[in-house]
């Protein structure tokens, strides 16, 4: 079976873990600032980066820190895994959902007609691995003073190559060339299982203000500014050093993870037939494809089908709007969110992972022109050099 991810752990993640049992300091510790620190300097510019139980814990702490809560509204996209909107209701605020433009990230013409008296912090998503126009977007958060947190969760190592004005507040002495996603606002980030680095569960959060990463240090820890004295209610997100182990192994190996998805993704654009590709970024290093996701407008499920029964695994990411689940239809929730409900019907992620042999690919591409050969009666055509060889 060819997998739709596949983490890659290696000789680097076990020794690492075997050196954390062995020292007999298992709970969050000198690791665990050690990926904090390393984690700052790959996100180039970002002073603090707060190391957390998981991708979802970064996106309830990073709410709570800028004071989201009860009575607030956060504007946040229609099209994502529901855990984004999901702790901004864990705050007590209410999720304000925008519609996408067609490569699924939300679309900035429509977020500042979303904002009222109540809004009080912009949640993009990366989706995919793809930047949002965070040009845009943080332009909008900086003339409205609204907090702008990112949900990087899949997007780690992804870059904006264009030359950007320095933010009021941004990092000292930050290139504008290479902003990383994290680093326009509070990042969010995910290291579960199938992202594109893993500890297995764990997640990140990032930011330039040295107050705000000390808050969410406390609140990761039951509200603590030290040892049994809680400041104020906080939550046991901490992170094992264990956890911290493999993500620093993982962290030094980004890198070449990133590569190899760009060849891959590179590959199946420029074979597969029949069905529309993702949308290409305007520069290569924008993107990190945590997943390779294409538009299939008449035949998705059939699609599938036919991949499963020749051993290739896809995935929808997502079936439908995040305000079309049955628990934002409780809550009330009727939005018109016409491209997020179309990009729903359409989409379907196929495998670009790291670990992708040369005849992985090959049998990917054939597979799918087979499928757009059969349905158009036609040839499924020659195909190019697989990356690497």
């Amino acid at each position: 079976m060819i997998r739709i991810a596949q983490p890659l752990i290696g000789e680097e993640e076990k020794t690492a873990v075997m050196a954390v049992l062995e020292s007999g300091r298992l709970a969050s510790g000198p690791v665990t600032r050690e990926l904090e620190e390393a984690f700052a300097d790959e996100v180039a510019g970002v002073r603090e980066a707060v190391a957390v139980s998981s991708g979802t814990a970064a996106l309830h702490l990073a709410l709570l820190a800028h004071g989201i809560g009860p009575g607030d509204e956060v504007i946040t996209t229609a099209f994502s895994f529901q855990a984004t909107a999901n702790m901004v209701l864990a705050t007590g605020a209410r999720p304000v959902f925008v519609d996408v433009g067609e490569d699924g990230n939300i679309d900035p013409a429509l977020i500042e007609e979303a904002i009222t008296p109540r809004t009080r912090a912009i949640l993009p998503v990366h989706l995919y691995g793809r930047l949002c126009r965070m040009e845009a977007i943080e332009s909008i958060a900086r003339r409205h003073g609204l907090a702008l947190i990112e949900d990087a969760a899949q997007a780690h190592g992804a870059s904006l190559r264009r030359a950007l004005r320095e933010p009021q507040g941004g990092p000292q002495g930050a290139a504008r060339g290479g902003r990383r996603a994290g680093s326009f606002g509070t990042g969010c980030f995910s290291f579960y299982a199938t992202k594109n680095m893993t500890a297995g569960e764990g997640g990140m959060v990032t930011t330039n203000e040295s107050a705000l990463a000390e808050r969410i240090r406390r609140l990761r820890s039951h509200g603590e500014d030290r040892r049994y004295h809680s400041l104020e209610l906080g939550f046991n997100y901490r992170l094992t050093d264990i956890a911290a182990a493999i993500a620093l192994a993982q962290l030094r190996k980004l890198g070449g993870f990133t590569a190899r998805r760009r060849a891959n993704a590179a590959y199946l654009s420029a074979n597969l037939r029949g069905v529309i590709p993702p949308p290409e970024p305007e520069q290569p290093e924008e993107h990190v494809w945590h997943q390779y996701t294409v538009r299939v407008p008449e035949g998705r499920d059939d699609l599938a089908s036919w991949l499963r029964e020749r051993d290739i695994e896809t995935a929808v990411y997502y079936p439908q709007p995040i305000p079309h689940q049955a628990l934002y239809r409780d809550l009330g929730y009727k939005a018109e969110l016409p491209v997020a409900a179309r990009l729903s019907r359409e989409v379907l992620s196929l495998p670009v992972h790291p670990g992708l042999s040369e005849s992985d690919l090959r049998s990917i591409v054939t597979a799918v022109n087979e499928w757009s050969a059969a349905r158009a009666g036609g040839e499924n055509g020659s195909l190019a050099s697989v990356p690497g060889e």
